[in-house]
């Protein structure tokens, strides 16, 4: 199993607006913990150092070993919130995490073998409805991505999740019955001819 990735933190004394705009002039993002029937904890992460993991992307689907002054907590980030004006991290939420727990995570979703897709091959496009699939996983084992196979796949078919594998220990969290993850649509060209074609029976249908 792959080691936590360690981000560093700082216990942080004052609550509210004030103790939040005095740690951000300070340069770092004001946290805070929460979770597993615990009392929360606020904390403080150095900016450079939250913006280098929220833009490392997956932020918000990796555990993470918050070190704070040298106690670790086993966490995730279920949220943050960026300044409007300047896209710069301005608050982080972390979600404790106990071994064995289960949790909602975004999952990317990885597209494998269009060479072997006879719609692709015909010039026909792959349209992602779905980038990210809303999982239950269990904390330990949190997939790093699920694989669709497009094998096979020719233009009009449709890839629902009911036609995936999904990694063992995950199950579907959406909203959506049999969520559409991507479909094969055809080509601009192809439409375009299908279009002129049925214009043309209607009219020698018309002239009979």
């Amino acid at each position: 199993m792959a080691q936590n990735k360690v981000l560093k933190a700082q216990a942080r004394d004052g609550v509210g607006k004030g103790a939040a705009r005095e740690a951000r002039r300070q340069g770092l993002v004001p946290a805070v913990i929460y979770g597993d029937k615990k009392p929360p904890v606020t904390v403080s992460v150095a900016y450079k150092d939250a913006l280098k993991f929220i833009y490392a992307g997956g932020f918000k689907s990796h555990v993470l070993d918050l070190d704070v002054d040298g106690t670790i907590h086993k966490v995730i980030p279920r949220d943050y919130q960026l300044d409007v004006v300047m896209d710069q991290p301005i608050h982080i939420d972390f979600l404790r995490v106990t071994k064995g727990a289960k949790i909602n995570v975004q999952v990317p979703v990885h597209f494998e073998n269009e060479e072997a897709s006879p719609g692709l091959k015909r010039g026909g496009t792959l349209n992602i409805v779905h980038h990210t699939l809303d999982l239950t996983v269990s904390a330990d084992s949190i997939p790093e991505f699920v694989s669709v196979d497009l094998t096979g796949l020719d233009i009009g078919d449709t890839v629902h999740i009911s036609n995936i594998k999904l990694p063992k220990g995950s199950a579907d969290h959406s909203h959506e019955d049999d969520v559409t993850i991507a479909t094969i649509v055809a080509p601009s060209a192809l439409k375009s001819g299908g279009a002129a074609d049925a214009e043309t029976a209607e009219e020698d249908e018309a002239s009979e």
